[in-house]
């Protein structure tokens, strides 16, 4: 089959920064679906594996979201079968989506959503479950739940940010301010459902208590490292700060006086460890394929990029290094 990958990590302009190449396809484990992938989309994982970790035994094929046609099933597989349409984000420890195959585990992907093609559905798993985890595992809300409280979602205007604003206002009732800086971005999250809009290149907190709000929970989702004293300053005491990106240091003692809360949300953590509630994955996603399908939520995809190419594929990882995606980048299948 053909893939594209990358052989030596690095720049996104060094010479064959990712290139493409011949493969056998994967071999199918027994609760492993072979999916023909269809539609891929970008996310800041690709480009953080692609600059910092170094193939080990030939070129490293990325890609974490995925949306195709099953074609064989392993022989424990019992929620699938051969042409069902699919979408998942995938795992970080196996060979990825940049390529004419993918064996996935079963466990962990949902039916497409009707209403959207292959390489829109592509845009939505990894974002929609970070946010999922995000706002049910690690704030341990519940389904209806935060009446009479806020969250600040700081970067809103991305692909996780965009779609944790809608599970948000859809599934809870919680205030939700969301942090912009552009004018088009403040536009986004606007429609995004956002009931604030707040610059994180300003004074946050002068602007959270010009709300005359004290948000419970933040979902720190970039530069938490620079918006932390922020964050600290304008949170309420004993709440919750969930964090997505990788600050090269966090300090948790100026958090005691507040007692608040820090976590982490790596959505890989199911997959990586096989936990026991690997299946939530696969739950979720079935969920929001749904509320997609009703209209309950929108689609965040914004861009896109064309057929999968090493040269299409690079394009979408500058942009992505750019900062300045709104939502999210796809493109189809080879």
């Amino acid at each position: 089959m053909k893939a594209i990958g990358y052989d030596v990590a690095g720049p996104v302009d060094a010479p064959d920064a990712l290139r493409m190449f011949e493969t056998p396809k994967p071999e199918v484990g027994p609760r492993d679906l072979l999916v023909e992938v269809r539609g891929v989309s970008l996310n800041p994982v690709d480009v953080k594996l692609r600059e910092n970790r170094a193939p080990e035994a030939g070129p490293d094929i990325l890609g974490f979201d995925a949306a195709g046609v099953v074609v064989e099933t392993g022989a424990e597989v019992t929620g699938y079968k051969v042409g069902d349409a699919v979408f998942y984000a995938g795992d970080v420890t196996r060979p990825g989506s940049n390529a004419q195959f993918q064996a996935v585990d079963e466990r962990i992907v949902g039916r497409k959503p009707a209403s959207l093609d292959f390489t829109e559905a592509a845009g939505i798993p990894l974002t929609a479950i970070t946010a999922w985890e995000m706002l049910f595992d690690s704030f341990r809300l519940s389904e209806g739940g935060g009446a009479g409280k806020s969250l600040l979602v700081i970067g809103g205007a991305g692909g996780v940010g965009s779609i944790l604003i809608q599970l948000a206002k859809t599934l809870t009732k919680l205030t939700v301010i969301a942090t912009a800086s552009r004018p088009e971005t403040q536009d986004w999250v606007r429609k995004m459902g956002a009931d604030h809009v707040i610059d994180h290149r300003g004074d946050m907190a002068a602007q959270v208590k010009d709300l005359g709000l004290a948000p419970e929970y933040v979902a720190a989702l970039t530069a938490t490292d620079q918006h932390y004293p922020a964050i600290l300053d304008l949170i309420a005491p004993r709440g919750h700060i969930a964090l997505i990106d990788d600050p090269q240091g966090l300090d948790i003692a100026p958090a005691k006086p507040k007692a608040l809360t820090i976590s982490w949300e790596f959505m890989f953590t199911r997959s990586m460890f096989d936990t026991a509630d690997i299946e939530l994955q696969r739950d979720l996603l079935n969920r929001v394929s749904q509320m997609l399908d009703d209209g309950t939520l929108q689609s965040t995809v914004t861009e896109r990029l064309g057929q999968m190419s090493a040269a299409s594929l690079l394009a979408a990882h500058a942009r992505q290094e750019s900062g300045r995606v709104i939502g999210k980048q796809v493109l189809s299948g080879f």
